[in-house]
């Protein structure tokens, strides 16, 4: 006797695409193993081990201090307008994270970011993510960026925030070899999604502590940000806020941190 199977064709279809999405799940989960962000789990932190490489977001303190941070990646209109506004608002100390193309195409701004006595911090050399490349990508990198940086500005660079923010132990420890200290964030404007001027100053005054370090951008892409600053500025000044660069929010102070998995 003959034995006829009849097979569901939408059903057969609905089984392959699960099984693809599986595969696909976990062939991300096996990449991204390296590559956990410190943001996992914000409001826990835990101490890593002393002898580890540490990535900074904030610094635990009772003083009502904070470091504004700027990236800049492309552009030459909004960096002049964020200087401006910083001046006009009485802001004297900031962090800005410059990539090295940028820095070498524009070295007229990078001289008023100096003369202006802000700090200067790599962005790195190629946007792109560390936790993507080889270990000697990863050097090469810092360090293209690095001389970059070091010729335009006559200053040696001691502070590295990661394009994208994206890191791993790997690049902790390379960075960490080659003198320095990778620096993230704890209030994230969001500024680079041009939400509004409103939202942008919601985001960073509703979110911030004493002791954060504040995400914000200079590059032609945030178009709102320089729009924001005062307000932003006026809020964090009326409940007793005053603007340090990163260094000197961390010097002669334990750095809060977070072990990666």
């Amino acid at each position: 006797m003959n034995t006829f199977w009849v097979i569901n064709g939408q059903k057969v279809k609905k089984y392959i695409l699960l099984i693809i999405a599986a595969l696909f799940t976990a062939g991300v989960i096996y990449v991204e193993r390296d590559a956990m962000s410190v943001f996992s789990s914000q409001l826990n932190p835990v101490q890593s081990k002393a002898d580890e490489p540490q990535a900074i977001y904030r610094v635990p303190t009772d003083e009502k201090k904070l470091a504004l941070t700027f990236d800049i990646s492309w552009g030459q209109e909004n960096p002049g307008l964020i200087l401006d506004t910083l001046a006009e608002n009485g802001v004297d100390k900031a962090t800005f994270f410059l990539s090295s193309p940028w820095a070498e195409h524009h070295p007229e701004i990078v001289q008023r970011i100096k003369e202006m006595g802000f700090e200067i911090g790599s962005h790195g050399h190629k946007h792109i993510n560390y936790t993507r490349l080889k270990n000697e990508e990863i050097r090469e990198q810092i360090l293209k960026a690095h001389r970059m940086l070091k010729s335009v500005t006559g200053l040696t660079p001691t502070l590295l925030r990661p394009p994208n923010g994206d890191f791993d132990k790997r690049v902790l420890r390379i960075a960490d070899e080659l003198g320095y200290t990778v620096v993230l964030w704890h209030t994230n404007s969001n500024d680079w999604m041009n939400p509004g001027v409103d939202r942008i100053v919601h985001n960073v005054v509703s979110n911030v502590q004493p002791g954060d370090i504040v995400l914000l951008h200079a590059s032609d892409s945030a178009k709102q940000t320089h729009q924001a600053l005062p307000e932003m500025i006026r809020r964090l000044k009326a409940e007793g806020y005053h603007f340090v660069t990163v260094t000197e929010l961390i010097t002669g102070t334990e750095s809060q941190i977070k072990e990666l998995d």
